[in-house]
């Protein structure tokens, strides 16, 4: 395997990498030409993954998140943020969660957080790279923020009409002044992934380092692939490429693993695995939302990282699963948020079968086709749905799994009382029935044949 390295030429000799202020923009267009899907590219230059030792999750769920959904409310906003506090169980895992500074609402959900003491997740805020917009930032109190730095020549040239050295000298600046405040900027590098990595975001991050290194605090880099347009193929070459991405800040950049972040959007159906990959080639964090939601397509859900890293290290520290469970509830109650059914391990029929011959697996063993036991895990009892499509099989599952009938109470298959449930079941559908049986309609037909379950309570009715 090749090493994949920036730094030095043909001869050895170390590379130093300056602004390159061109007259045009490198917009890649043998890459992203508009007019057809962006194409990937290819050549023979591997890079070493690099897990870090210590691994988390990062929220933007109040910024991102909120972005694409009606306004949260100030209780809202603080109910979330217990939530999170409890899932992440002072683990650790979910350090940070950051929020916007607009509005007067945003500024007392803050204060609100704050006033609740919690160390994680570590509340910090988000700006623009705005002088004033800092000034807030340290009226508050707030130790960290995170600061947009477009690094892409689609925002420097097309958006900010400006050239990389006047954007490269204005970011600078704005790091400069949250230095001499005592802040911990966390630079987020827009549209990484088209980007030209070596004519400006190497340039500015060392630049950023070597500031970190005057100043005695550590600048964050969160790379944010803004169109989500990252891939996770080894091979793949820049700018699309995560793993040189990652791998080149932290080598050749000179940041250390422990102050870079990875931000991903669901574009191209990447995200999740864009995200591990970047934990795999050495940054530290991964930034998420709850459920995804966020921009277009979502961001990384912050649920599927928390099933990643306990995958990666196989375990889940203190962290308490649960309420996860009890988060989608909440969203779906409180703020009419609608997670699609099939959502992984939040939505409504995720852990639901409705094939008669995986519920017959599931009457012998849930563990032939459940996940894990999502039960105890998540608080979610695998769950069977009845249709003219179950059979015998499935209306067994159904009934032991509703009233949670365990060992010698089981019911079977071939229970004779099974056929009328079916035969009812059948006469339902064949009379032109086209609607879903319900749960409480379903437990009336059953204990009006079983009779001993009339006084034992059913779960999750509706």
């Amino acid at each position: 395997m090749m090493d994949f390295d920036f730094n030095v030429d043909e001869k050895g000799n170390k590379i130093s990498y300056e602004i390159e202020d061109v007259k045009q923009p490198n917009l890649y267009r043998d890459i992203f030409s508009y007019s057809d899907v962006p194409k990937v590219k290819f050549d023979e230059e591997l890079v070493t993954m690099d897990l870090p030792n210590d691994i988390c999750i990062t929220d933007t769920t109040f910024r991102d998140g909120q972005q694409s959904m009606t306004p949260f409310k100030e209780k809202q906003i603080v109910e979330i943020f217990k939530y999170l506090n409890k899932l992440d169980n002072n683990s650790g895992i979910i350090r940070q969660t950051e929020f916007f500074i607009y509005t007067n609402r945003d500024i007392k959900a803050i204060e609100d957080c704050q006033a609740l003491g919690y160390k994680f997740p570590e509340i910090t805020t988000w700006i623009r790279a705005n002088i004033d917009e800092l000034k807030r930032v340290k009226n508050l109190g707030i130790r960290e923020t995170g600061i947009l730095m477009s690094c892409s020549d689609y925002h420097i040239f097309k958006k900010f009409k400006s050239t990389r050295k006047e954007i490269f000298n204005k970011y600078i600046a704005i790091v400069a002044k949250a230095l001499e405040y005592g802040i911990v900027p966390r630079v987020h590098l827009e549209d990484i992934t088209r980007a030209d990595f070596f004519g400006f975001v190497i340039p500015l991050v060392n630049k950023l380092m070597e500031m970190s290194r005057e100043a005695k605090i550590q600048v964050k880099i969160r790379a944010c692939d803004t169109l989500g347009l990252g891939v996770s193929y080894p091979s793949a070459i820049l700018p699309r490429s995560i793993p040189k991405i990652i791998s080149g800040l932290v080598k050749y950049g000179n940041v250390p693993s422990s102050a870079l972040e990875w931000h991903g959007h669901n574009d191209f159906y990447h995200v999740v695995p864009g995200s591990v990959t970047a934990w795999l080639y050495g940054s530290s964090g991964v930034n998420t939302t709850l459920f995804g939601i966020g921009e277009r397509t979502g961001n990384c859900p912050l649920e599927a990282m928390v099933m990643e890293y306990s995958q990666i290290k196989g375990n889940t520290k203190n962290m308490d699963l649960r309420i996860i469970t009890e988060l989608a509830h909440y969203f779906t109650t409180n703020m009419g948020y609608e997670i699609p059914a099939r959502t992984p391990f939040v939505g409504s029929d995720f852990n639901l079968t409705r094939a008669g011959i995986h519920a017959d697996g599931m009457l012998k063993d849930e563990e032939i086709y459940n996940i894990f036991d999502t039960s105890k895990i998540l608080n979610r009892p695998i769950l069977i749905a009845v249709n003219e499509y179950s059979g015998q099989a499935g209306i067994a599952a159904w009934i032991n799994t509703y009233f949670k009938l365990s060992n010698d109470d089981k019911i079977s298959k071939r229970d004779e009382r099974i056929l009328q449930v079916k035969n009812w079941v059948d006469s339902e559908y064949e009379g032109g029935r086209n609607s879903a049986i319900s749960n409480k309609e379903f437990e009336l037909i059953v204990k009006s044949v079983f009779q001993e379950l009339i006084c034992v309570e059913g779960s999750y009715a509706g």
